[in-house]
C-alpha cells in the first residue's frame, strides 16, 4: 500500500471475511493478512498499526524508503508464513470471493500458482488497455509465456515455490517474473478470469514512463538469467 487510507480499512475487512468463510469451509486452518506500507506519506501506516494492534492476525511491514511494486511484494512474500500466499492490491480490483474459486482450481488441477486475469479491463480507461495489450505480447515474445493479463493482481501461490523462485524485481515487471520463473523451475501456473473493478480513489502510476523504463530494464535483466535455469519439478 501507498497512500491508501481511503481503502486499506475496505481491504482489510474483505480479507478477513473471505479468511472466515474458507476456514468455516475447512478450506485453511488459518490465515494472516500482511500489510506493506511503501513509505506512504498519508495516513496509511497509522491506520495499518492501529488495525494490527485491534487484530493479531493483521501484520505491518513497513518501508521507511519508496521501494515500488517489487520491494512490496517481495517484503510481503518474505514476511508470510503460511504454506498458500495472496497478494493484491488494497484497491480491491477484484470481488475477494473470488479466491474462492482460485483455492478449488489449485486443489483440483495441483496447481503451484493461480493467476486470475480480467474479462474486461476497460474501465481503467484505453490507454492502460492498450499498453497492457502490448505488455502481453512482449513478454510472450520474450519469454514464450502464453497468459492472459499477466500483471493482474490476483496471484495465489504455493509458498513452497519461493524455495527457487528468487525475484529480484523492484519495479512493475515482479508479477511477469514471478509467472516466468516459476514455469521454467518446472511449478505449475494455471489462470481464470475475474470481474474488474477499477479503482476510484487515489492515482495509479503503473503506465507512467519511468515504470516503463524499469520494465524494459528489468526483462532484459531476466532473460539472461533464466538461461541458467532447469525445472526442479
Amino acid at each position: 500500500m501507498w497512500n491508501e487510507e481511503s481503502y486499506i480499512e475496505r481491504a482489510i475487512d474483505a480479507a478477513r471475511e473471505e479468511c472466515e468463510d474458507l476456514m468455516a469451509q475447512g478450506d485453511i486452518a488459518d490465515y494472516e493478512m500482511i500489510v506493506v506500507d511503501d513509505a506512504s506519506t498519508d495516513n496509511t501506516l497509522e491506520i495499518a498499526q492501529r488495525l494490527a494492534a485491534q487484530d493479531p492476525r493483521v501484520k505491518v511491514v513497513h518501508h521507511p524508503e519508496n521501494r515500488k511494486l517489487g520491494g512490496s511484494m517481495k517484503s510481503g512474500y518474505a514476511a508470510a508464513t503460511g504454506d498458500l500466499v495472496l497478494y493484491t492490491d488494497a484497491d480491491l480490483p477484484f470481488d475477494m470471493h473470488d479466491v474462492h474459486k482460485a483455492m478449488r482450481l489449485l486443489r483440483y488441477y495441483n496447481a503451484d500458482v493461480v493467476s486470475a486475469y480480467r474479462f474486461d479491463r476497460t474501465g481503467e480507461g484505453y490507454v492502460r488497455t492498450v499498453y497492457s495489450f502490448f505488455y502481453n505480447i512482449m513478454v510472450r515474445v520474450l519469454f514464450g509465456i502464453r497468459m492472459r493479463d499477466i500483471n493482474f493482481a490476483f496471484k495465489l501461490c504455493r509458498t513452497r515455490i519461493f524455495d527457487h523462485v528468487d525475484l529480484k524485481s523492484e519495479g512493475s515487471f515482479i508479477d511477469a517474473e514471478l509467472v516466468v520463473k516459476a514455469q521454467k523451475f518446472g511449478y505449475s501456473v494455471i489462470q481464470f478470469g475475474v470481474d474488474y473493478f477499477p479503482r476510484t480513489r487515489g492515482v495509479s502510476t503503473l503506465s507512467s514512463p519511468s515504470v516503463i523504463l524499469k520494465i524494459l530494464k528489468e526483462a532484459r535483466q531476466l532473460r539472461r538469467e533464466i538461461r541458467g535455469i532447469s525445472p526442479v519439478v
